[in-house]
């Protein structure tokens, strides 16, 4: 046996693999291998931030719906051994976990045995029936009630801080809710969760046999069709100088062409790395003014911890939005390495985000021109090197040239008026206000809860996200996004076969026992607004019991 076979058969035990990671070593379980993935960190074209999220954990089924053939077949290069049995998981270092080093070995297996069986615990409530849309908004906030705060954060309150007592009661509270919400799904034991993974695994192969992975191109020649219409009344009217009707042609190509960006950043055209990457660049930086680069680094985590607070950047949007009162105490994002904090800025919007929430998504696009340049500035957040060490040159290089077409060509030399020019600016970046609307409407009202490491990839992509219902010729202008819940149970599922396979999901959910939630457009607006008045209403009731605290101790002080 070569030194390559016997180093990959090699078989680590649960302690050996604590000791790796305490050692700051990125070590994650592939099926029974075990990846040692220090040295792909600068290579991963995703980022490092969605490696570190799987250290310590169970990631085939993360790996396998975020990941080509060749990809997973790549990173056999990286096993170093085995491991015998189903594994339970560690909470990762970068989600707060702690690892023992062999040098403090002496600790009891026992101590170590409790926390486990602590770790991976569940309740024993049977699985509830499938939501539908006749759900009710009662039903709804009373389901996301107990999504804010995971239990074990409640008790680690500190009670030094006397201006949050008001706020430990609604804490217990939400927890008390939490656990009328764990009821909803299946248990969080061994067996059920296996289960869950087992029929999710089943699926993926149904949609494989079905052939829902083969990407449907005649469906891309009526998109293009769409673009090239657009494109066609948008240089039409330019010309013609009707600017603003030009303006609004231009933003709708943008709000299309974003799905597309959203198709090839997931692999699912043509499902080869270069080409999808290439389709992805040239038409989000070198006609969109975007970077896909900095997409993928952020979506992948997205999909990985979908909806915590903590560590998903797509519900990150303080000082402008909470959907959680966990913001309300400054929590520290992961994913930017900063403290998301509570100040008098963030106080303000968000006990009028619900009134804010459209005005402020009016203006989205422009934050994606400042997460893009911060993206590619730091050579620290793109791939130094690898297959993908190109791209962010050829990002660079779309950057400029689109704003040598919008900003120059367009805007200054084809509009001749400083009025007319900024109000083009605007109303093409506002007219793609819609697909900012989608990018939130899906997790916004869902569960931000935070149910442990023992809950499957399945489970918690269907808990956390929601379908839009829409008409079949409507699609289009949902881009695929209308189907969160299929697409974040199989990424790389083609957008134009997401509607094929909903029922596949749907039956999936139905057997294991997991709501499904789908609602309208409207209704789902809704729910979103209704979430974002809740917070708001948690954090005035939160500003008054602290008026109140601190009026009774300086009354308390003057009498004494």
């Amino acid at each position: 046996m070569s030194p390559a076979m016997s180093r990959k058969n090699r078989v680590w035990s649960r302690r050996e693999i604590e000791a790796l990671i305490a050692d700051g070593h990125k070590i994650i379980i592939l099926g029974d291998q075990v990846l040692k993935a220090d040295a792909w960190l600068p290579y991963h074209p995703g980022g490092d931030k969605s490696i570190l999220h799987m250290v310590g954990r169970d990631a085939t089924d993360e790996i396998t719906a975020l990941h080509s053939k060749e990809a997973q077949a790549h990173m056999q290069k990286y096993v170093i051994g085995r491991v015998l049995g189903r594994w339970e998981n560690f909470l990762p270092p970068i989600q707060g976990g702690t690892f023992r080093t062999l040098a403090s070995k002496h600790v009891e297996d026992e101590a170590l045995s409790a926390e486990e069986d602590v770790s991976s615990s569940g309740g024993s409530t049977p699985p509830s029936s499938v939501f539908d849309t006749e759900e009710t908004g009662d039903q709804v906030r009373l389901r996301r009630a107990g999504n804010d705060t995971p239990i074990s954060r409640v008790s680690s309150l500190s009670s030094s801080e006397p201006e949050l007592g008001e706020f430990r009661s609604a804490e217990a509270s939400t927890a008390h809710a939490i656990s009328s919400d764990l009821s909803k799904y299946p248990p969080l034991d061994k067996s059920s969760q296996a289960e869950v993974a087992s029929k999710y695994r089943q699926l993926d192969e149904k949609l494989q046999s079905e052939g829902l992975y083969d990407c449907p191109y005649g469906s891309y020649a009526v998109e293009f069709v769409r673009y090239l219409v657009l494109f066609v009344l948008f240089l039409t009217c330019l010309h013609h100088s009707y600017y603003a009707l030009s303006s609004v042609f231009l933003g709708s190509l943008w709000h299309l062409l974003a799905f597309t960006v959203h198709d090839a950043g997931h692999l699912s055209i043509t499902h080869g790395f270069h080409t999808d990457s290439c389709i992805g660049i040239f038409v989000a930086d070198f006609l969109g003014g975007l970077s896909v680069g900095w997409w993928k680094r952020n979506h992948n985590v997205h999909h990985i911890v979908t909806n915590s607070p903590e560590h998903d950047p797509d519900i990150q949007h303080m000082p402008f939005f909470a959907i959680s009162s966990r913001f309300f105490t400054s929590l520290r994002s992961s994913y930017y390495d900063r403290n998301m904090t509570l100040d008098a800025a963030a106080r303000f919007f968000i006990k009028y985000q619900h009134y804010l929430y459209y005005p402020i998504l009016l203006f989205g696009r422009f934050n994606l021109y400042r997460l893009a340049w911060s993206y590619l500035l730091d050579p620290a957040q793109s791939p130094r090197k690898g297959a993908a060490w190109w791209h962010r040159y050829l990002e660079m290089s779309g950057q400029v040239f689109f704003w040598y077409w919008y900003g120059y060509r367009t805007l200054y030399l084809s509009i001749p008026t400083w009025p007319s020019r900024i109000t083009f600016l605007l109303i093409s970046h506002m007219v793609t206000a819609p697909l900012h609307v989608q990018l939130t409407l899906s997790h916004f009202a869902m569960s931000s809860a935070d149910l442990g490491v023992a809950e499957s990839f399945a489970q918690k992509m269907v808990r956390t996200t929601m379908d839009v219902e829409c008409p079949p010729w409507l699609d289009f202008v949902h881009g695929g996004l209308n189907f969160q819940v299929v697409h974040h149970l199989f990424p790389r599922l083609p957008r134009h076969n997401l509607r094929r396979a909903q029922p596949y999901v749907k039956e999936f959910c139905r057997d294991v026992g997991i709501p499904y939630v789908i609602f309208g457009f409207t209704r789902g607006n809704k729910e979103v607004i209704s979430r974002l008045g809740e917070v708001a209403e948690q954090l005035r009731v939160l500003e008054e019991c602290r008026k109140v605290a601190a009026k009774d101790l300086i009354e308390g002080r003057h009498g004494h």
